[in-house]
This record gives structure tokens, sequence and C-alpha cells, in this order.
């Protein structure tokens, strides 16, 4: 359980690096703010691909696939706490299903054959 909880802390830091990182580039380039907002976007971009490197995980593309799932809830939580937009039953659903597949990908055994 403790592999689980760090792998998902460090997934839930990695989303919020990201999606500050991206949000500030859309800030600059979509809502007219200025070009510094792009400083502490990269810096949170460099904080975003660090922390991915902590993934358990012995391959990169594994470790981003499962990411993903992650980075799908939290990009809904941003919807809804920043952008004040609740999601509806079919954001639900598609998280639920994309942290199952995460969590598939990332903590299924290994061992068998390729597909």
């Amino acid at each position: 359980m403790p592999a689980l909880a760090s792998t998902f802390a460090i997934y839930i830091l990695a989303a919020v690096a990201e999606i500050v990182g991206c949000f500030a580039f859309w800030a600059w380039l979509r809502q007219s703010q200025s070009i510094l907002w792009l400083i502490p976007g990269v810096v949170a971009l460099c904080v975003f691909a660090w922390l991915l490197t902590l993934s358990p995980s012995e391959f990169a593309g594994r470790s981003y696939a499962a990411y993903g799932g992650v980075y799908i809830a939290a990009s809904l939580v941003w919807l809804w706490l920043v952008e004040g937009q609740t999601p509806d039953t079919w954001d639900v659903a598609g998280v639920s299903l994309a942290l199952i597949a995460a969590a598939i990908i990332l903590f299924a055994p290994r061992g068998g054959g390729a597909i």
C-alpha cells in the first residue's frame, strides 16, 4: 500500500505542476496575460517532468500511460475548482475508467508474454 500511496502522490503533484505550467501558457496566449506568466509556467513544467521520473515503473512509456489517468482526474478538478465548471456525469464516468486503466497499467503483475 505505501507504494500505491507514494505513486499516487507523485502523480498528483506532477499533474498539478503540468496543469499550472500549461495554464500559464494558456493565460498568456488565450487570455492576453503578461509574457511574465511564462516564467513560473516553465518552472512548473520542469518540476512536472522531474516528478514523473520518480514513478516506480521501470519503463518511461508505462509510467506516462499510467500518469495519464491521474492527469485526466486532475484536469477535471481544475475545471471545477479554478474554472467554475462542474464536471458532468460523462466526465465522472470517463475519469473513473481512466483511473482504473491507469492502475492496471502501473500495478498489473508482469512476466507474461507480449500481446
